[in-house]
């Protein structure tokens, strides 16, 4: 155990990855593949829950569904993303493979839309926005909490294990 925290901190020394910056640009990634997803599953109409939706009490709704609205609400799930992806580096690091960053998504996506969202207004109870959009925002917060996940532990996991010896 104490091998890979002394490797960790080598390869830090050395120039390696830093645990907490890949977390934060996998966070970025995340949130900007899959907020760009969730704008293209609106208007496809496969989801009734705008890509604002994080910044939903802030502003009105005609800010949210204009073009700069968009783009706002894809910022927004960016950073929340980002704030995702270091709570998930801190809590979840040690877990390899991909189950615990689908959990991670699949927790996300319940607290938001069983709880934080239709009590803060971002959004109608789950009674009320129909199975699609049901399907729709569970699939796309699964999907990104297993980038999410799995990237992170990744990385960790590949790092601790070194990289092999240069020949010559």
């Amino acid at each position: 155990m104490s091998g890979i925290w002394h490797e960790a901190r080598s390869r830090r020394r050395e120039g390696g990855t830093n645990s907490w910056a890949h977390a934060a640009s996998i966070g970025f990634y995340a949130g900007l593949i899959w907020g760009l997803i969730h704008w293209l599953c609106e208007l496809l109409k496969f989801t009734s829950v705008h890509a604002g939706y994080w910044i939903e009490p802030f502003f009105l709704r005609k800010f949210l569904v204009s073009p700069i609205g968009h783009a706002a609400g894809i910022a927004s799930f960016i950073l929340f993303s980002i704030v995702a992806a270091l709570l998930y580096r801190a809590a979840f690091i040690r877990f390899r493979g991909p189950w615990a960053g689908i959990l991670y998504g699949t927790a996300w996506w319940a607290a938001i839309f069983a709880a934080i969202g239709p009590m803060s207004g971002m959004m109608e109870p789950l009674n009320r926005i129909g199975w699609a959009t049901i399907w729709t925002e569970w699939s796309i917060h699964m999907l990104w909490g297993l980038f999410i996940g799995y990237s992170i532990a990744f990385e960790f996991h590949d790092s601790a294990q070194g990289e092999p010896a240069k020949a010559g």
